[in-house]
Formats: structure tokens, C-alpha cells, sequence
């Protein structure tokens, strides 16, 4: 009887490490993958295999992203008081 548990619980532990190692990534993302803390390469869109415990992924988003600058006001050289508004884009290129 202790032995089926014993096998049950180690059908748990493996396929729990089985359903661990699959990532799924969107079109508009990148997976930086890591050997072991190591760069080892660039992943695209789509389902992803993984080694549990020794491979780790970073997800990076490709999307165009928007951020907005709160007014500050500003002094120029002949003291004038001005209000600055500002708009930052930025986009990744290259994982």
C-alpha cells in the first residue's frame, strides 16, 4: 500500500516538472533565455521548452511604449517662467 503512494506521489513530482518547463510566448514578446545564469539565447513567439531548475526566461515586450511626463516648470536664462510637457517613446529592437 506504502508503494502506490510512493509511485503516485512520484508521478505528481514528474509531471509536475513536465508542465514547468512550458512557457508560451505572444507575438508581440521576446524570451531572453539564461543557462545557468548565463545569456544563452533569444526565443521567439510561440510554445517554449524549458529545463526546469537550470534554464530561466525573461520575457521582453517589443511593443511601442508610452510615457507621459508630468508638467514641471522651468526657469530660462532671462527668468522666465516656462511649463515643460513631455511625451517619452521607446521601443526595443534588438532582444
Amino acid at each position: 500500500m506504502s508503494m502506490q503512494w510512493g509511485l503516485l506521489g512520484l508521478l505528481l513530482v514528474v509531471l509536475g516538472l513536465i508542465a514547468a518547463s512550458f512557457r508560451i510566448l505572444r507575438e508581440y514578446q521576446r524570451g531572453v533565455v539564461f543557462l545557468l545564469g548565463r545569456f544563452y539565447k533569444v526565443k521567439g513567439p510561440g510554445l517554449i521548452l524549458m529545463v526546469p531548475g537550470i534554464e530561466q526566461m525573461v520575457r521582453v515586450d517589443l511593443r511601442t511604449i508610452v510615457l507621459d511626463v508630468p508638467t514641471q516648470d522651468v526657469i530660462s536664462r532671462d527668468n522666465v517662467s516656462v511649463k515643460v510637457n513631455a511625451v517619452v517613446y521607446f521601443r526595443i529592437v534588438d532582444a
